[in-house]
């Protein structure tokens, strides 16, 4: 018998938790329990502080697996103590005190620097987002186009605010991790993904020749580094003997 970890999607900029829905339904089909919960994309501490509530009240340990901003989002929470592991996806690994913006400024821009839009919202703040009609090729290069088009008039837009917050912790000094760098990343800078998985010492990066969207262009290979981080952190649990 062992105890097997909840295994928590958590989705990043300009996505939602279906940008999961290729690796919750393998994972399901493997008779994982998956919970995906829906990232609220206000402010880096209060995201964080919110996925945390939420991995809080789950019975029992958790993998964290965070995809892109989803990334910074896990560092935070993965503080939570019924945390055992974390899987960055196209991610942020961020260092404790440091922001997306400081981690992003260290290396050259990716296209998706020129393709934001920044919209006022009545909290006095900006909502961040990715041009429609660039959409495809940046964020969603290697899907098929009818699916991309769709994705991008359903974005879920990132407060201006999450981009220069720091992060109050980091997760991976403590909690064992594993990466997947997207090598044909046009959203996040491939370097500003293996810069922060190696600064963090994870067990495991595997590189795949994929987009920003790993999960939905290649879903298996994502299952399966997920799938080794749980077999890794998953705890025996004695049985009885007379």
């Amino acid at each position: 018998m062992s105890t097997t970890p909840t295994i928590v999607l958590i989705h990043g900029a300009f996505a939602d938790s279906a940008s999961w829905a290729p690796v919750t339904r393998s994972l399901l089909d493997k008779g994982h329990t998956v919970v995906v919960p829906a990232v609220p994309n206000r402010s880096l501490i209060g995201d964080s502080a919110y996925i945390r509530s939420v991995v809080e009240q789950i019975d029992g340990p958790v993998l964290l697996a965070g995809h892109s901003y989803g990334g910074a989002v896990i560092t935070v929470a993965g503080m939570a103590d019924n945390v055992v592991g974390l899987v960055y996806v196209s991610g942020y690994a961020l260092e404790e005190g440091e922001s997306l913006g400081e981690l992003q400024g260290r290396f050259p821009d990716s296209d998706l620097a020129t393709n934001l839009v920044y919209t006022p919202f009545p909290e006095d703040g900006t909502d961040v987002s990715v041009k429609i009609d660039a959409f495809p090729a940046v964020f969603a290069g290697g899907i098929d186009l009818a699916t991309a088009e769709v994705l991008a008039v359903c974005q879920r837009p990132l407060a201006g605010l999450a981009f220069a917050e720091a992060a109050p912790a980091a997760a991976w000094k403590t909690k064992p991790g594993w990466g997947i760098v997207s090598s044909a990343d046009h959203t996040i800078n491939p370097d500003v993904e293996r810069f922060g998985y190696e600064r963090a010492g994870l067990r495991s990066v595997v590189e795949l020749d994929a987009p920003h969207l790993v999960m939905l262009a290649k879903p298996d290979e994502v299952v399966a580094v997920i799938e080794e981080a749980l077999a890794a952190v998953t705890s025996p649990t004695p049985s009885l003997t007379s």
